[in-house]
C-alpha cells in the first residue's frame, strides 16, 4: 500500500456537514468554479442549441449542438489526462478555464459558420474534460478522505439545480439578448470562475514528478484498467447509469404529455438521493446501501413493460432517481483504490467515461425504440442494467476487500 494513497474513512468517522465544508475556503472555491462552470455550459448550449434549431430546423442537430460535447471528453480521458496530475494543478485549471472563456467567446461571433461552432464544441468540450479531472484531483486533497463523498454530493446536487436554473434564464434572457447575448453572458460567467480559482485555490505537492502527456496518460489508463477492482468499478459507474439515462431519453417517445412530469420525478429523485447519500449517512452506511441503490437504479423501470397510469410511472422514476446516488460510494471507492498522484487523471477518466456512456445510452436506447415500443425499450435497458449490477457484484465486493494498490508511475 503506497504510503501517498488515503486510507478508507473509517465507519466510526461522522460524516461531514456541508457548512462545515463551506467554511474551507478552498472548497468554496472550487465548488463556487464548479458552479459557475455548470451555469456558463447551461446557457451556452441553450444559446448554441437555438441557434441551430433556427438556422436548420433539424432535431439531430439542436440535440448534438446541445449535448454533443459528452462525447469529446472521451478524447480528453485518452490522450491529456494525466495534465490533471501536473505540478501545478490550480495553474492548469486557470489555464483550461482561461479557453473555456475564449472558446464561449468566439461563439458569441456574429454569422459563424456552423462548422466552425461544432469545431469549437467538440474542442470546448475536450478541454473541459481536462478541467474536471484537474478540478477533482484538487478536491481530492483540498477535503480530507471522510468529507469526499459530501463534497461530491453538494456539488451534484448544486449541478442539478444550477442547470435547471440555467436554463430557465437562459429562456428568459434570450428575449432581450438573442443567442449571441446568451453567449457573451456564457463567457462572462466562466471568467468569473477563473477569478474565484485564481484568488482562493493553491498549489498542491502530491504530484508526478514526470511530465504528463500521451504516453503518461496512456501509461496511468493501462494501470487503471489493468487492476480488477478498478475496472469493476469503472464498469458500475458508468454503463449501468448509461444505460439507465437511455431510459429518460424515451420519455418524450414514450408520452409526450407525460415527459415533462417524468423528467421531473426522476431530477426530484437524484437530488434527494445525493442528499440523503452524501450527507446523512455515515462512510460505513454508504458503502452498505451501495448495492441497493444500484437495484434501484434499474428496477422499478421495469414497470413500463405495463405501460403504468402517469402517477405510478412518475413514481417509479422518483425512486429511480434516488438509485443515481449509488454513485457517491462507488466513487469514494475508487479514490480509496488510487494512490495520490493520479487522483486527478483516474476521477477524470471516470466523469468522462460517466458522460460518454450516457450519451451512448441515449443512442442506443434510440435505436432500440426504432424496433419495438419505446415502453418495451425502456423495459430492455433496464433489465441489462440490472442484470449488469447483479452479475459484477462479487467484483466489487472483491474491490472493496483487495485495498489500494500502487499503480504504474
Amino acid at each position: 500500500m503506497p504510503s501517498d494513497a488515503p486510507a478508507p474513512p473509517s465507519p466510526s468517522v461522522p460524516t461531514t456537514g456541508y457548512r462545515e465544508l463551506l467554511r474551507n475556503s478552498e472548497f468554496t472555491g472550487l465548488y463556487s468554479s464548479f458552479t459557475l462552470s455548470v451555469a456558463a455550459s447551461t446557457v451556452s448550449g441553450f444559446a448554441l442549441g437555438t441557434l441551430v434549431d433556427h438556422e436548420t430546423g433539424s432535431p439531430f442537430l439542436t440535440a448534438v449542438s446541445m449535448y454533443g460535447a459528452t462525447f469529446a471528453t472521451v478524447l480528453g480521458a485518452l490522450t491529456l489526462m494525466s495534465v490533471a496530475d501536473g505540478r501545478r494543478p490550480r495553474r492548469t485549471v486557470a489555464a483550461l478555464q482561461f479557453v473555456s472563456v475564449a472558446g464561449v467567446a468566439a461563439q458569441a461571433v456574429p454569422g459563424l459558420p456552423l462548422a466552425v461552432r461544432f469545431g469549437l464544441l467538440l474542442v470546448l468540450g475536450f478541454f473541459q474534460s481536462l478541467a474536471t479531472g484537474t478540478r477533482l484531483g484538487l478536491l481530492a486533497e483540498a477535503v480530507p478522505a471522510s468529507a469526499y463523498a459530501p463534497a461530491r454530493s453538494l456539488m451534484n446536487i448544486t449541478s442539478g439545480g444550477t442547470a435547471i436554473l440555467g436554463y430557465a434564464l437562459g429562456a428568459v434572457l434570450l428575449r432581450h439578448l438573442g443567442p449571441q447575448g446568451l453567449f457573451t453572458v456564457a463567457a462572462a460567467l466562466n471568467g468569473l470562475g477563473l477569478v474565484v480559482v485564481a484568488a482562493t485555490v493553491r498549489e498542491h505537492s502530491i504530484r508526478l514528478t514526470r511530465r504528463p502527456g500521451l504516453r503518461r496518460t496512456w501509461t496511468t489508463n493501462i494501470a487503471l484498467f489493468s487492476h480488477s477492482g478498478r475496472r469493476a468499478l469503472l464498469l458500475n459507474l458508468w454503463v449501468p447509469n448509461g444505460l439507465i439515462v437511455g431510459c429518460e431519453a424515451l420519455f418524450i417517445s414514450y408520452d409526450p404529455r407525460s415527459a415533462g412530469p417524468l423528467l421531473a420525478a426522476g431530477s426530484a429523485g437524484m437530488l434527494l438521493g445525493d442528499l440523503t447519500v452524501g450527507r446523512l449517512l455515515t462512510a460505513d452506511r454508504r458503502r452498505r446501501c451501495a448495492f441497493p441503490l444500484r437495484l434501484l437504479l434499474a428496477a422499478p423501470f421495469l414497470l413500463f413493460v405495463t405501460c403504468p397510469p402517469v402517477l405510478v410511472a412518475a413514481a417509479a422514476v422518483f425512486a429511480a432517481g434516488v438509485g443515481f446516488a449509488a454513485t457517491l460510494p462507488l466513487q469514494e471507492q475508487l479514490l480509496d483504490l488510487t494512490p495520490g498522484p493520479v487522483r486527478g487523471q483516474v476521477q477524470g477518466v471516470e466523469s468522462a467515461g460517466r458522460m460518454t456512456c450516457q450519451g451512448l445510452g441515449a443512442a442506443i436506447a434510440g435505436g432500440v425504440a426504432h424496433h419495438v415500443a419505446p415502453g418495451t425499450a425502456i423495459t430492455a435497458l433496464a433489465a441489462v442494467s440490472l442484470a449488469i449490477t447483479v452479475v459484477s457484484r462479487p467484483l466489487v465486493a472483491r474491490a472493496r476487500a483487495v485495498g489500494v494498490e500502487r499503480m504504474g508511475t
